[in-house]
């Protein structure tokens, strides 16, 4: 009877690691701020020049095949006014489309498919 005594007492020490609450906290870390699955999606908080979103890569490394695969954070487009747009490849996701489905059109607004 005494080593079920001294089975419960050593059960009852055992310590398991507890997540720590941060829903209780006022505000988030800035790690937990800026969870992304690439670092490159982070989007600056300072503004940048579009030369400066340009050079951004999200992703540079191998897929699963073995390519080796480069994505810019940023695509830069051309605006009808001459200017340049620099859109970001998660925000700007649907906007990035949309510029390449008007690149597949010819001049009679027909579909080109390559």
């Amino acid at each position: 009877m005494n080593k079920e005594v001294e089975n419960q007492n050593n059960q009852s020490e055992i310590h398991q690691p507890v997540s720590e609450d941060r829903h209780s906290r006022q505000e988030p870390t800035p790690k937990e701020r800026n969870l992304t699955a690439n670092p490159g999606d982070v989007i600056a908080e300072q503004p940048q020049s579009v030369e400066e979103k340009a050079k951004q890569v999200a992703v540079d490394s191998p897929d699963i095949t073995g390519d080796h695969i480069t994505v810019p954070t940023y695509f830069v487009v051309d605006e009808p006014d001459g200017e340049k747009k620099a859109l970001h490849h998660v925000k700007d996701a649907e906007e990035i489309s949309d510029v390449i489905r008007e690149a597949r059109v010819d001049e009679n607004g027909n579909r080109i498919w390559w």
